[in-house]
């Protein structure tokens, strides 16, 4: 190469290193911005997962305290003032409802009035709502009339809803309650077959039609 064109060759790599260096003044805060963004994002987002975790931490130790208590009536206190505990995070106002609601023998009405809260409640997840339904139902038992109890558990029984099987063992029993045993116990064949319902309420199943004098599917 002749010495004319490595001066030019030169002067060239000269001017290309003044232009970055150029360019990396001129923009060069914004590369240093969006490191700054990530590293502070990445903090943050760490930050999140320790207080959601201390959160949830706290929150259960105030639960296990309240379940502690040595009588019902001061499970029931402890456990509805730890409502504050749950910082109105949906599925945590559930969960306490739910355990609100676990003592039936020692306040039935209010049991009932905390399934109802949970079962109504359109920010907490549709399965929590379902098994306040069903769990209200079977609380209530024969204080309810047939009627009311069957027309809460149907929508429970719409295929894909997690506790169809159970809905359905209920709704049999409400045919038994009812006087319609015929009924009933195809319904139980029925759930004694289903797939899809546990092992034990399918022997559950089996055993009721054998009570009501009717055979399983085996039989």
């Amino acid at each position: 190469m002749s010495n004319p064109d490595s001066f030019i060759d030169e002067v060239t790599e000269e001017v290309r290193r003044d232009r970055l260096f150029m360019l990396f003044r001129k923009y060069g805060w914004i590369a240093l911005l969006l490191v700054v963004v990530i590293v502070g994002g990445a903090a943050y987002s760490e930050w999140q997962k320790a207080n959601r975790a201390t959160a949830a931490k706290a929150f259960g130790d105030t639960l296990l305290t309240a379940l502690d208590q040595p009588t019902p009536a001061e499970r029931r206190t402890a456990l509805a003032a730890a409502e504050s505990a749950a910082n109105g995070v949906p599925s945590k106002l559930a969960l306490q409802k739910m355990l609100v609601a676990s003592d039936p023998a020692g306040d039935k009405a209010a049991t009932l009035a905390a399934l109802a809260a949970v079962a109504a409640d359109t920010t907490i997840d549709q399965n929590y709502r379902d098994l306040a339904v069903l769990r209200g139902v079977i609380v209530a038992g024969a204080d309810q009339d047939v009627a009311t109890r069957r027309a809460a558990l149907e929508p429970l029984t719409i295929p894909g809803r997690p506790f169809r099987t159970l809905a359905l063992e209920q709704l049999a029993y409400l045919l038994v309650e009812a006087g319609d045993i015929d009924a009933a116990i195809t319904q139980l064949r029925a759930l004694s077959a289903d797939q899809e319902a546990p092992t034990g309420l399918r022997g559950r199943a089996g055993q009721m039609i054998t009570a009501l004098g009717g055979q399983t599917a085996e039989g």
